[in-house]
């Protein structure tokens, strides 16, 4: 019985945490990345899983206060924060682990719509 309840909680978390960190809308510019299904995908030691951590919360803050700004200074603020992003990575990250991170938000980019705000993406 004790099994079967951790093992609900754990499911229950688990499927929270998979609909949270993949909550990404165009509307509001606010994207949330799943720091750890990115560590895993880029192979982090620890130290860098903490630096994508900490870059990733920038980030997230940076398209929110893009989000918020007016309209003259949106597609401003979207770039700072999008090529602010990529440089912060670029020195955590090794440069294969890099290659595979612009790939990952390029595609991301993309898919969202966000990429006509951001002018001539980096490709590696």
């Amino acid at each position: 019985m004790k099994r079967f309840i951790i093992m609900a909680a754990v499911a229950l978390g688990v499927s929270a945490t998979a609909v949270a960190d993949n909550n990404v809308n165009a509307k509001d510019w606010t994207i949330s990345l799943n720091v750890a299904k990115l560590g895993k995908y880029l192979d982090l030691t620890s130290n860098q899983y903490n630096d994508v951590e900490n870059i990733t919360t920038y980030f997230s803050d940076k398209m929110y206060s893009a989000y918020l700004s007016k309209d003259a200074k949106q597609t401003k603020k979207l770039r700072e924060a999008v090529y602010g992003n990529f440089k912060l990575m670029k020195e955590a990250l090794s440069d294969a682990q890099y290659k595979k991170y612009l790939y990952l938000m390029n595609v991301t980019l993309r898919n969202k719509g966000l990429d006509s705000y951001v002018e001539s993406l980096p490709q590696d």
